[in-house]
C-alpha cells in the first residue's frame, strides 16, 4: 500500500515540479525587467544583445506555456475527482483569473491606481483559456486533444488577418490573436496575451492528463516521444522559414548569432515554432520529472513547494520584486517616482539597477525569500476544506 500510494503521490508532484522549475525561471524575467541597468536593450535585438542576455531572455520563454499546459492537466486531473463540478469551477476560476489580473496583478506591476490603462497578460490568457475549456469538457478527451492541437498548428494562418479590416470591431480582433492596444470610453486594454492560441494550449494539456491514469513507463515513454517529436517538428518547420512564425531566422554575423537568430520565436501572440520550441523540451523534463520526484532529494522538494502554490507565487513575487525595486532606488540616492508609472518599463533613470551578475542575484534571493511562505501556504491550503483557497 505505501509503495502504491508513493508512486501515486510522484505522478503529481512531477508536475508541480516542472511547474515549480518554470515558476522559479519566470521570476528571472521579471527581476531583469525591474533591475537590468540596460533597460533600453531589447534581448531578442540581433543588432544589440549579448548571448548572455539573450539567453537569459530566451530559457524565460518556457514558462507561459508550460503554466497553461499544465494548467489544463490539473483540469483533468481535477476533473476525475470532480466531474460533475469541473465545468463550474473551470468558468468561474476563468473570471476570477480575469478580473484578478486587471485589479491585483495589475497594481503589482504600477503600483497604481490608474486603472484606465491595463495590460493583459498571462493570468488573463489562462483565465480565457479556462472558460474556453469548460465549453469543452464533455466532449472526449481524445476529441478535446486533437482540437487543442488544431489551434496550435493552425492559428498562424491567421496572422495575415488585419485588424483593421473589422472596422469598429478592431478591438475584439486584438484581444483575440493580433495583440496591441485597445482603448474605448477612455479605457486602455493592451493585449499583450491574445487569447488564441493559449486555448489550444490548455485543451492539449487537458488531454495529457489522461496519461496520467495510464502506467508509469507507459506514460514516461510516450512524454518523451511525445517532447523529441516535438523537438524535432520545430527544427524542420522553423529551418524551412515558410509558416510557424512572424518572424523568419536569417544568417547572422557568426554561428552563435545565427543560432540566437533561429531560437528568438515570436512570443506575443505565441507562434506554432514557439510552442513547439518550447513544449517539446518541457514534455522531455516531465518524462524525466517522476523518477526526480521519486528520487526525493532536497532539492526536487523545495522546487516542488513553488509549484503546488503557482498562482500565490506569482503575485507574490511580482509585489517582492516591485517593492524592493523602490528600496534599491532609494538606496542608490535615485527618484522612485518612475517605479509607480504606467510606463515604468520603457527606460530606467541613469545609474539605476544592475549588470546581469546581479540581476541574477537578486533573482536567487527573491526565489529563495519567497521559499517558506509558499511552503506554509501550500501545508494551509492542503489542510483548508474552504472553495475559496482552490482559486489561489
Amino acid at each position: 500500500m505505501t509503495e502504491r500510494f508513493a508512486a501515486s503521490r510522484s505522478r503529481f508532484d512531477s508536475i508541480d515540479l516542472l511547474r515549480g522549475m518554470v515558476m522559479i525561471l519566470m521570476a528571472l524575467d521579471h527581476t531583469r525587467d525591474y533591475f537590468f541597468n540596460q533597460s533600453s536593450i531589447d534581448p531578442a535585438d540581433m543588432a544589440h544583445t549579448t548571448p548572455a542576455l539573450f539567453l537569459t531572455r530566451w530559457i524565460t520563454h518556457f514558462c507561459a506555456p508550460v503554466f497553461v499546459l499544465l494548467a489544463g492537466t490539473g483540469a483533468f486531473l481535477y476533473g476525475r475527482r470532480l466531474p460533475q463540478d469541473l465545468p463550474k469551477f473551470l468558468l468561474s476560476r476563468g473570471v476570477w483569473m480575469i478580473v484578478l489580473e486587471l485589479t491585483i496583478v495589475r497594481f503589482g506591476w504600477a503600483f497604481n491606481l490608474d486603472y484606465a490603462q491595463s495590460v493583459a497578460q498571462v493570468i488573463w490568457a489562462i483565465g480565457w483559456a479556462m472558460i474556453a475549456l469548460a465549453a469543452f469538457v464533455r466532449l472526449p478527451v481524445r476529441t478535446i486533444g486533437i482540437i487543442g492541437a488544431a489551434i496550435i498548428a493552425l492559428h498562424n494562418s491567421l496572422d495575415n488577418v488585419a485588424s483593421q479590416s473589422f472596422g469598429a470591431a478592431d478591438w475584439l480582433w486584438k484581444l483575440l490573436h493580433e495583440g496591441g492596444a485597445t482603448g474605448r470610453s477612455g479605457f486602455e486594454l493592451w493585449a499583450l496575451y491574445p487569447i488564441i492560441p493559449w486555448p489550444g494550449v490548455m485543451m492539449l494539456g487537458y488531454a495529457l492528463g489522461d496519461t496520467y491514469t495510464w502506467e508509469a513507463t507507459q506514460r514516461r515513454r510516450f512524454l518523451l516521444r511525445l517532447g523529441m517529436a516535438a523537438v524535432v517538428l520545430f527544427a524542420v518547420i522553423r529551418a524551412i522559414n515558410l509558416y510557424g512564425d512572424l518572424q523568419p531566422w536569417a544568417m547572422q554575423s557568426d554561428i552563435v548569432f545565427t543560432a540566437m537568430s533561429f531560437l528568438n520565436c515570436t512570443k506575443y501572440p505565441p507562434s506554432l515554432d514557439y510552442l513547439l520550441m518550447t513544449l517539446g523540451p518541457a514534455l522531455i523534463v516531465l518524462g524525466f520529472a517522476e523518477k526526480l520526484a521519486v528520487a526525493n532529494s532536497w532539492l526536487a522538494r523545495a522546487v516542488t513547494i513553488y509549484g503546488r502554490v503557482p498562482l500565490m507565487y506569482y503575485v507574490a513575487h511580482l509585489y517582492l520584486i516591485h517593492i524592493t525595486a523602490v528600496i534599491v532606488c532609494m538606496a542608490q540616492g535615485l527618484p522612485v517616482n518612475w517605479l509607480f508609472r504606467n510606463d515604468w518599463f520603457m527606460s530606467h533613470p541613469a545609474g539605476y539597477g544592475f549588470g546581469l551578475s546581479g540581476v541574477y542575484v537578486i533573482w536567487i534571493l527573491i526565489v529563495v525569500s519567497l521559499y517558506y511562505f509558499c511552503l506554509k501556504y501550500a501545508e494551509f491550503k492542503s489542510r483548508s476544506t474552504l472553495l475559496v483557497w482552490k482559486y489561489l
